[in-house]
């Protein structure tokens, strides 16, 4: 798994981070079931400090895309790479709406308002 993080970015690194390994899953990369390379592994690989990647780790493991399992490891989980999509759509979404001057609140009546 190549991950690679925006050094121009200004999202916190964790962030960064969650949001690497979601674009993997939500393109094919890693798959459900998949086996993800240690924390120490991707902080080296991705230069960070090994407690910021597994920040972003449990911020996935929270959305329901990583499973923490005792012995195995982090694993992509079942469904994840629906999820994954999705929620990049969603958050492409919310940052159109602010671009466009629509608050968080406005977004949510425009969807309801979809047939």
């Amino acid at each position: 798994m190549l991950l690679r993080l925006d050094t121009k970015d200004t999202r916190p690194l964790h962030e960064q981070v969650a949001a690497a390994v979601r674009r993997a899953v939500a393109e094919g990369e890693c798959r459900p079931g998949d086996r993800l390379p240690s924390a120490r592994d991707l902080a080296e690989a991705l230069d960070v400090n090994v407690n910021t990647v597994l920040r972003g780790l449990r911020d996935l493991r929270d959305a329901g895309v990583l499973e923490f399992r005792r012995g195995r490891g982090v694993t992509v989980a079942a469904g994840a790479d629906r999820r994954s999509g999705l929620l990049e759509q969603a958050r492409a979404l919310v940052a159109e709406a602010a671009r466009s001057g629509y608050s968080r609140d406005e977004l949510v009546e425009l969807i309801r308002g979809i047939p």
